[in-house]
């Protein structure tokens, strides 16, 4: 959801005829950490939602077939707690930091359990740990099952419904336009997406409202402004109304004018908040660009101000040659005392960032950075050993959160599985093996699938036991759901797994 324009904030407070205006920026010092609009904060109605079909004048508005639509980012949703009923930690604008999950296809990437929407991944609560009685699922409130019926009639039309969206996003709002990519045929879906995953989980307010926050933050990189949330909201009010053609009411439309209310004012309130705290984007210059294989690259930039971050966290980046396309990457080393940062990156089939930041990325080149995000970051007040599962590229904030530990000076114990399917994909192992020699308490496992025709998860179960150990996860899609499953089959609580996912980068293998 991480994109342009992607939420918008609508309105309507008990009923469902009138769009909101967003209230202004907090001023500064103004906690913004409230969940729905403050007392005496309101937004007023603007207009009310119109049959998609007609304009103010009565007259047939022409709708463009919609190939292609922005490529929206999406943003991390979060899959686990990321300590013990502790919320992860956001650095401050002088924070020490270490980073997060490693993306896969595009560099080190969080990945992401199977969705249970047919839009996106959704942001999905900690899971309990096994009891001999589960607590009972909470009811579903009535707007909740209102947006969900909603969402099962429309989601076999899912690809009509996003095309219908951007379209009308585009005849009504043209000004709109240049904030998103020239071209739009990749990743299309991505911020109606993610609207709509928002939307289905708005009752689970304790992950989605730091879900949403993240969102709002990440936003500012591509211009959005409070006053944009309107036209979005309008639009998907408008799709919607368009193919839910059995289910949709004045009630339904309520329902959805309230939530996405909420959820545009989170968002905008996060923007606000972090506007007095830090920039939009930073300017990192190219300073290294190592070739570890024919496809995966090691780029080391230098940002044009400080930068600060957690070992195990991500960013976004953005590259001279594909403007306002941006993907995550994770960072590939804790917090340097230089101030660099380091990526891995691997180019995938069609992707356009990873290829150009493999093939045509030279020092002196200058790309674009977002803020730091992700919660798979080391909880340092705790003994627990680290039990640490990387993919591929996915290694990359493995490293970090081991040099993390050594740079905090405690012994814990760090267990390291480095999965590949061949010797060839081990690209950094010769930096982990250094680690562990310099670390008596790091053990670090090459597994190569074609060698002990032995998948990641598997070789974990046969070593342990893992009970007194947090669990970390990076790489691809399958290796962490496959991963999640394994560490709770041999008794690791759910609270105590930890990774980050990017719907967006499962969804087009970039």
């Amino acid at each position: 959801m991480d994109a342009p324009t992607t939420t918008s904030a609508d309105s309507g407070s008990g009923g469902g005829g009138g769009w909101f205006t967003p209230r202004k920026a907090p001023p500064a010092g103004a906690s913004t950490d409230q969940e729905t609009p403050s007392e005496g904060r309101k937004v007023t109605p603007i207009r009310p939602v119109g049959r998609p079909e007609r304009i103010s004048g009565g007259h047939e508005e022409t709708v463009p077939a919609q190939s292609a639509a922005p490529a929206a980012e999406a943003a991390p949703a979060p899959q686990y707690a990321s300590a013990a009923g502790t919320p992860p930690q956001q650095p401050g604008p002088h924070a020490t930091a270490r980073p997060h999950a490693a993306q896969h296809g595009q560099g080190s990437s969080p990945a992401h359990p199977p969705h249970s929407a047919p839009w996106a991944q959704a942001p999905t609560a900690p899971r309990a740990e096994t009891t001999p009685r589960p607590a009972p699922t909470p009811e579903a409130s009535p707007d909740a099952r209102l947006i969900r019926r909603t969402l099962e009639e429309v989601g076999p039309d899912a690809d009509k419904v996003t095309s219908y969206f951007y379209a009308l996003l585009f005849v009504r709002h043209p000004e709109l336009r240049p904030l998103f990519p020239a071209s739009m045929d990749t990743q299309r879906d991505r911020l109606l997406k993610a609207l709509l995953t928002a939307a289905e989980h708005a009752d689970n307010k304790n992950v989605l409202v730091p879900y949403l926050k993240n969102l709002g933050r990440g936003h500012r990189k591509y211009g959005t402004q409070p006053e944009h949330y309107p036209a979005v909201g309008e639009c998907l009010i408008g799709a919607l109304t368009r193919y839910a053609t059995t289910t949709w009411d004045q009630e339904t439309e309520a329902a959805w004018v309230r939530t996405y209310t909420t959820i545009s004012q989170v968002m905008i309130d996060a923007a606000a908040a972090d506007e007095l705290r830090a920039p939009a984007w930073w300017y990192g210059e190219v300073v290294s660009h190592d070739l570890r294989t024919s496809d995966i690259a090691v780029v080391t930039v230098r940002p044009d101000q400080p930068y600060p971050f957690l070992a195990g966290q991500y960013t976004s980046l953005e590259t001279p040659w594909w403007p306002r396309i941006w993907r995550h990457y994770s960072f590939a080393s804790a917090p340097r005392s230089d101030g660099l940062l380091s990526f891995h990156v691997k180019a995938v089939p069609a992707g356009w960032v990873s290829n150009a930041l493999v093939h045509r990325a030279r020092p002196g080149d200058v790309i674009r950075l977002g803020p730091p995000s992700g919660s798979m970051t080391v909880d340092h007040s705790s003994d627990s050993g680290l039990l640490c599962l990387g993919g591929g590229t996915g290694i990359a904030p493995i490293k970090a959160l081991v040099e993390d530990v050594a740079e905090h000076g405690r012994r814990r114990p760090v267990e390291v599985f480095y999965g590949a399917r061949t010797d060839h994909d081990l690209y950094d192992i010769d930096t982990m093996l250094r680690l562990q020699q310099t670390h008596p308490w790091l053990a670090v496992r090459p597994i190569v699938d074609q060698q002990a025709h032995l998948q990641l998860p598997d070789a974990v179960r046969e070593y342990g036991p893992w009970n007194e150990y947090d669990a970390y996860l990076s790489g691809p899609p399958g290796m962490i759901r496959n991963g999640v499953d394994a560490l709770r089959d041999i008794g690791i609580p759910v609270n105590r797994i930890r990774h980050d996912s990017v719907e967006e980068l499962v969804a087009t293998g970039n």
